[in-house]
């Protein structure tokens, strides 16, 4: 079979202050045409470096120092700029981790994918019926609507599919997937990957995946390397790699992953299986795993006493205005949505994108104000409008967003972050006080003191979400409100941060809303669960009796859209 791309021995590194970083050694592999070639492991393993080094679009301070690339026979190491432009896009296109960055906010959708036809084929002055057909073909509905749309003004799936249309239109040989489907939920990541399969089948695609989701790589690669600390420690056929996996390393990242009906008191991460001696991996036999009853611990979490209610809450957008501005249309995001949360107890809100989860997560914490309905904290009302009674609210309700590093300052550091709610509430008499609760948070969440002083961007995702989560716990509130707080985290983090909110939860008796699109994480985590769609409730009850036996056809569409190994 044909040979499209070759790594070839490649060891590149980062220059910066005289500090030399070597973050890919020695890698190797190949890809034949119409393949895909899974890439899998931990943040920081090299794998986006790798996909930056093929598309030429690393710093200036790093530095190829041995290897090749080679694209359908020519090497890329040498290639200048201008030779790269003619390649980027055109024979090799990329998508992006993050479409809301990766798209230009003050530019319409349309033209930013009719960009692409300009750059690379300049014979006509306007693309936009071969823009409406590519919006077509990666499934949009209203294309025209969204061809005249700003990247705010659509949802995560819908920009994911911009994003997937600026890359296929010149047809390229070479597609680079960067995590495409991490932050979205279970159907629209199914409707997703069918469609990055269809447009391969297509348009006679290679393709590299790069994921840190083993059961979406199952889905779509014919082949999976698994890379750890800049190499690639395994490399095989799907079936094999992951039903017969030789590496200790590959083996752990299997055995980490959260599966269904599975409720360890702890749940496992990589350093029970494995551990590093000078930078090399030796597998050892983890200890044996303690379980509880589900239905049990549920069934007792949600007899405690009631301390959060809502009753009819609603929030409408004014979608439509006529003339004269005066709105004809409302947007329902949230519907007359009405729950109970108990103290101790841990409530999972799960649906699509759109469905209104973070709008309602934001209206329990007055970010946005209700239009009808009312909310009562300990048996009390909550007077939203009262800016003193408001105070007292948010202190006691705290809400983890996210994108952890999208809600740190990156001008303060870690210790002044995590303080700044302190002083704000007067909790300490003193500033020597508050450094010292600091400290102690810190060591909490699994960082030490010595953190206090850096910033947000010298920690890496996870250190961040503990971050954030410590930010939170400053006030100690009796809820916490996390607004998918692990989508974006590979699994054995995520399982660390899992087992680092339930331990919070039990030292501070701390109530969870828990928002997920991870249903295998919302069935661990959480006594109940709650089932959106347009706005409204559409099914709710114990985890485990709503994700084994749904009742409803939109839950049963959710549950079935579930990847697993």
């Amino acid at each position: 079979m044909q040979k499209i791309l070759q790594i070839q021995n490649l060891s590149l590194e980062f220059q910066k202050n005289y500090e030399v970083i070597e973050v890919l050694k020695n890698i190797s592999f190949e890809l034949s045409k119409g393949e895909t070639l899974g890439i899998v492991g931990e943040s920081g393993s090299g794998k986006s470096v790798t996909a930056l080094a093929i598309m030429k679009l690393l710093s200036p301070y790093a530095q190829i120092t041995h290897g090749d690339i080679v694209f359908q026979g020519q090497s890329l190491r040498y290639t200048t700029e201008k030779e790269m432009e003619n390649i980027r896009g055109k024979k090799i296109s990329m998508i992006f981790q993050e479409p809301m960055t990766s798209l230009n906010p003050v530019l319409k959708c349309g033209y930013q994918i009719e960009e692409m036809f300009l750059t690379h084929d300049k014979q006509k002055k306007s693309y936009k019926n071969e823009v409406i057909e590519l919006l077509k073909e990666v499934k949009i509905d209203q294309p025209e609507r969204i061809y005249d749309s700003y990247p705010h003004q659509i949802s995560g799936g819908q920009k994911q599919r911009v994003m997937i249309a600026m890359a296929i239109a010149i047809h390229p040989d070479l597609l680079i997937a960067d995590e495409p489907t991490t932050a979205l939920d279970v159907t629209v990541q199914k409707g997703i990957l069918e469609l990055l399969k269809e447009l391969q089948k297509k348009y006679g695609m290679s393709m590299i995946f790069i994921s840190h989701d083993l059961a979406v790589i199952k889905e779509i690669c014919n082949q999976i390397a698994v890379m750890w600390n800049g190499r690639i420690m395994e490399i095989g056929s799907t079936q094999q790699i992951l039903n017969e996996p030789q590496n200790p390393y590959t083996q752990a990242l299997i055995n980490c992953r959260p599966k269904p009906n599975f409720y360890p008191v702890r749940l496992p991460i990589l350093n029970d299986f494995l551990e590093i001696q000078n930078e090399k991996i030796i597998s050892k036999t983890p200890q044996n795993l303690d379980f509880f009853d589900k239905t049990e611990h549920s069934k007792m979490n949600s007899s405690h006493e009631e301390i959060l209610k809502i009753e009819k809450i609603s929030l409408w957008y004014p979608y439509q205005k006529n003339f004269w501005g005066k709105v004809i249309t409302w947007k329902k995001a949230v519907d007359e949505v009405s729950f109970e949360l108990k103290k101790g107890e841990c409530l999972g809100l799960v649906g699509e994108s759109g469905c209104g989860k973070s709008t309602l997560a934001k209206t329990l914490v007055f970010l946005l104000n209700p239009s009808s309905g009312e909310i009562y904290f300990k048996g009390k009302q909550v007077d939203y409008k009262s800016n003193s009674e408001l105070k007292k609210y948010r202190k006691k309700v705290q809400m983890i967003f996210q994108d952890p590093y999208a809600s740190l300052n990156p001008r303060l550091t870690i210790g002044e972050t995590i303080m700044e709610p302190m002083v704000y509430h007067r909790i300490f008499s003193n500033k020597e006080e508050c450094y010292e609760e600091t400290c102690n948070l810190l060591e909490k969440v699994g960082l030490k003191k010595e953190h206090f002083g850096r910033y947000p961007h010298e920690f890496s995702g996870g250190q961040r979400q503990r971050i954030v989560i410590a930010r939170a716990l400053a006030l100690k509130p009796d809820i916490l409100i996390c607004d998918e707080s692990v989508s974006a985290l590979d699994v054995s983090v995520q399982a660390q941060v899992l087992n680092l909110l339930n331990d919070l939860k039990q030292d501070y008796n701390l109530s969870f809303i828990f928002i997920s699109h991870d249903l295998n994480v919302v069935q661990y985590f959480c006594d109940r669960i709650l089932v959106m769609n347009q706005g409204k409730i559409v099914e709710q009850g114990f985890a485990n009796e709503i994700l084994n036996e749904p009742k409803q056809s939109y839950t049963q569409e959710l549950v079935a859209s579930v990847l697993s190994l």
